[in-house]
Order: structure tokens, then sequence, then C-alpha cells
């Protein structure tokens, strides 16, 4: 029998190489962004898979988006199919003057790979190729790997596609590969996610801008009604205030105040916000904050009193919660709260259904028993505020199938932001995690 640990050790520097060649390509699938990269992102991922062993690997199409790639190794007789998920998209690099070095330049440093999409999710397709090949290209079960072109920037078409075609994708078990560790190794395995909605509101009160010492006292401003209604999203302890929401228990690894203030960035002093467990606060319960807000900018601002105002609500939700219902409760909330009468309108975002996974099966005892023997020491559960949109769609048209979320990122990633980054041995460790995983769900 191969040895697994041996096999991937070999791979140490095809791992990197995979990595770096896939983070010096900047492909960023939000729209006004060249689409040139997405797609030679696309290929190169093909290309990698077909070297890792995947003879039967394509380019799909995805209308009014970006390419996936998917590929597949049929399963030996009487054995399971596993797809295994990951993205090969990024975010936007932002201020370039923020990074330590240029973001689609990969620099090691540390033992660490640093670069736009090095964690988030590059570091999930080069678990793939790794484990794949540890075993020469012949899993002991049936592969099938689908790498997103647009998880970062859309919600509306991978979902869809995989709706409209059931029987490409099914499956047994599937591994995402777009989560992580709590911290460097620490094997984790991620049981839930947040759903999240969005809204743009606007408020106007007035025809135009007023000098404000002529009508100030009288005529309503804009700017005031909108921050009047924001402030009612949470309540004197920072939670969620909008009825109705859902929220459910947890009861995996608590996550330590102290650890989590300190990756953060919490200034010292300030008081943490919401009531409960951590865990809870961040993983199974609804928060709101005001992402975005178009108002006159300081710099320049005149005495008038401001006629419209706008800003962009971010809701996440319990993992249970209904994205749909959340958003006409966040709507409802709103419009109750503007004061004077002022006009008031919204626009929806795309809403992200939220997911907890089964963690009573079969599967998921193997990835516990594979997270052991890879990182020498048990695994935990923890959940995600975060949202992965393609894993509720997965849960809805495979619903027999196990859906597992593991990784390489862990609490140094920094991902979405600058001088994200991803442990070069997490990723051998989570290689190796995999290839096990394959093995285990063999039988």
């Amino acid at each position: 029998m191969t040895d697994l640990r041996a096999a991937v050790a070999a791979q140490r520097g095809r791992i990197r190489a995979d990595l770096e060649r896939l983070v010096r390509i900047p492909s960023v699938a939000f729209e006004g962004f060249d689409p040139g990269p997405v797609r030679e992102s696309a290929e190169a991922t093909a290309e990698i898979l077909r070297e890792a062993g995947v003879p039967d690997v394509r380019l799909i199409d995805v209308p009014g988006g970006h390419p996936a790639v998917f590929g597949e190794l049929p399963a030996p007789a009487g054995a399971p199919t596993v797809l295994l998920y990951a993205h090969h998209d990024v975010q936007p690099a932002g201020p370039e003057e923020l990074w330590s070095t240029p973001p689609f330049e990969p620099v090691e440093r540390d033992g660490r790979l640093y670069g736009r999409g090095a964690a988030d999710d590059k570091s999930g397709i080069a678990i793939h190729a790794a484990a794949i090949r540890a075993f020469d290209g012949r899993p002991p079960v049936g592969v099938k790997v689908l790498v997103e072109g647009e998880e970062e920037a859309t919600t509306d078409n991978l979902p869809r596609l995989i709706r409209e075609n059931r029987d490409r994708f099914a499956a047994d078990a599937v591994i995402v590969a777009d989560s992580g560790n709590r911290r460097t190794g620490e094997p984790t395995l991620t049981t839930t996610l947040r759903g999240v909605v969005d809204c743009t509101v606007e408020v106007q009160t007035l025809e135009r801008p007023v000098h404000s010492g002529a009508y100030g006292g009288g005529a309503p401003d804009a700017l005031m009604a909108l921050i009047k209604a924001l402030a009612t999203l949470q309540d004197g302890r920072g939670s969620c205030a909008v009825p109705g929401l859902a929220a459910m228990p947890w009861r995996g690894a608590e996550e330590p105040e102290e650890d989590f203030r300190r990756e953060a960035g919490v200034l010292a002093g300030i008081e943490l916000v919401g009531e409960g467990p951590l865990a809870e606060r961040l993983w199974t319960r609804p928060a709101v904050n005001v992402i975005g807000i178009d108002a006159p900018p300081v710099h320049g601002a005149r005495n008038i009193l401001v006629d419209r105002a706008r800003a962009v609500v971010s809701l996440r939700l319990a993992p249970t919660d209904d994205p749909e219902r959340a958003l006409d409760l966040l709507v409802d909330h709103l419009r109750r709260a503007v004061p004077w009468g002022a006009r008031f309108t919204v626009t929806g975002g795309d809403p992200g259904r939220g997911f907890a996974c089964r963690i009573d099966g079969p599967a998921y005892a193997v990835a516990r028993r594979a997270l052991a023997e890879a990182y020498g020491r048990p695994a935990v559960e923890v959940g995600s505020g975060g949202s992965i949109p393609l894993v509720p769609a997965l849960a809805e048209v495979l619903p027999g199938a196990e859906i597992l979320l593991m990784g390489a990122m862990d609490d140094r990633s920094n991902i979405h932001a600058q001088d994200e980054s991803v442990d070069l041995a997490e990723v051998e460790r989570a290689a190796l995690a995999e290839a096990l995983l394959l093995r285990y769900l063999a039988g």
C-alpha cells in the first residue's frame, strides 16, 4: 500500500510550484476587471489537474460568467465517488501600497507564501492535485473535481448550472477545500456557515440641499434620518436588534476571546459587541453591520442640510435561517425606523443561504480520523461567520452526500486583506489529510 505521507512529502516542491503559478495570475472575476486572467487561471488549473493524473479535465463556460474547471476519474468497482471543490478566482488586491510585497508576485517568508489567493482559495487547488498525485493518479475512489471561477464575485451562475446538471456532479461525499484551521497546525472541520443578505437603503427628505443656517432646526436632514434608522439595527450591547431572525446553539469548540481580539485587531480597552458565548455570536447568531455609506465627505463639507443619503447594510444569518425571509424582516425594520416620514427606498442584494453539515455520518467520522493522523492531534469543530455560496446548492442537489469543509487557511492567512498568506507546511498537511480521507472513504 502506498505510503501516503511519503508520497505527499515527495511533492513538496511541486505543491509550491503549482501554488506560485496560480498566485501569479490576477484572476479577479469582479465586474470591471479584465476577464482574461480568470480564463488563464482556469486553463492553468486544468493543466495542473491533468498533470496530477486526471485525464478528463475541461473548462465549463458558465453563461454570463467566468469559466469553471471540471475533471473526473471514474470510481473503481464498488467504490464511492467524491467531489472535490475549490475556486480559482480571487478578491481584488486593493491598494498595493498596503502590501509588503506585490500581491501577484508570490514570496516566501518564514515558511509562508504571500500573495493574493495563496490561501483563498488557490491552496485548495494545490491540495486536491497533491492528494490525487499521491495515488499516482489512481485513487481508490471515484473523484470529480470542480473548481469555480467566480466564487468571490457572484452567487448567480454556478449554483444554477449545478442544479441543471445534477448527474454530472453526483457524488457520495464532497470535500470543500475553501476553509481551514482555527490555528496553524490545529486540524479543523468547519461544520456551519452563516447565511448573508444585504441591501442598499436610500433616504430622501428634501428636493435639494439647503443652507443649514436658514433651514436647520425645521427642515429634516436626510443624513440624520439615515443615521437614526441605522442606529436601531443594534441594541445597546451591539447585538442584532432586527426582530424575528433565527439563532441556533453552538456545541463545538469555544472561541477564546484573547485570540479573537488579537486576530481581529481590536484596540486595547475596546469592548467586544454582543452578548453570550463568543462562538455563537460569530457563527450561529445574526450579526448586522453598515458596510458602506454615501454622504458628503468631510473634506470640502459645506454648511448645508443633506437632501438624500444612502448606505449598504449587511446581515449575517444563523446557518438555518431563510435569507429571503430575513431580508424582508431587515427591510421592514428599517422602513419602520426611518423618522419624520422621510422617503425610503431599498434595493436588495444577492441572498446567500447558510449551511449546517451532518456530523454523525461515516464520512465525517473518517475525516476526523484522517485529520488526526495527518496533524498528529485530534481535530476540532468550528463554525464560519462567512459564507460559501456553492455549499448550500450542493447540499440541495446532493441531499444524500456528506459535505466536509476543510483546508489550509489559518488564523494568520489574512484572506481578503493585504498580505494574504498560507503556511506551506499546512498545505502539505491538508493534502495528506485529504489523501488519507480518500483512502478511508474507500473502506
